[in-house]
């Protein structure tokens, strides 16, 4: 039996007229990747490796799957607001760690999209990194506000980004049909790789 739930998410926004603070160094061993159209895959695997298991992969199931992020990948790199500048990959000694898509909508803002660590990576600082590269990205491209979306249960997001300066504009639900609670029990409510 299926149940729906409903996910409450906040999307917070940001003005980018004020100067940003600057962009962190990051730890030793770890590089940016700007973007390229070569990286696409890096960044869907990013994706992936990021959010499998999360329960934002609940809340948009192309997460939780390989096809899904990559087919999540081409959208975001082939859309008409597609932002480069504000589009960056982390690589470490272990391999890509990091990954940040950004797109200006039709008022002219940016989108933070699916900005995403490896479990095994978090904790040093590359969200952060990451979501000010992006900041700066739309800068550069002379967006005047930002905006992302997050579920209201990721605390360790919510608090990142207050502490950039990002305020809640608006509340959303999302509604989900969840797959039965034995599935939900061992892990297996993702569609395989």
């Amino acid at each position: 039996m299926r149940t729906v739930k409903y996910f409450k998410r906040h999307r917070m926004e940001l003005s980018l007229r004020h100067p940003l603070p600057p962009v962190p160094a990051l730890p030793a061993g770890f590089e940016w990747l700007p973007w390229d159209d070569s990286l696409l895959d890096l960044h869907a695997e990013t994706k992936f490796n990021s959010f499998r298991g999360h329960e934002d992969a609940l809340v948009f199931p192309s997460l939780g799957t390989r096809a899904g992020c990559h087919n999540l990948m081409g959208a975001i790199r082939f859309r008409v607001g597609f932002v480069p500048q504000a589009t960056w990959l982390v690589v470490g000694p272990d391999g890509c760690a990091g990954t940040v898509q950004g797109l200006r909508d039709d008022a002219g803002h940016g989108g933070i999209q699916n900005l995403g660590v490896v479990p095994e990576c978090r904790g040093l600082g590359l969200g952060r990194a990451l979501l000010l590269m992006a900041l700066h990205g739309f800068a550069e491209a002379r967006l005047p506000r930002a905006f992302l979306e997050v579920t209201a249960t990721n605390d360790p997001a919510v608090r990142l980004y207050r502490s950039l300066g990002f305020r809640a504009a608006k509340v959303l639900y999302r509604a989900v049909e969840l797959p039965d609670r034995a599935a939900l029990a061992v892990g297996l409510w993702h569609s395989p790789p």
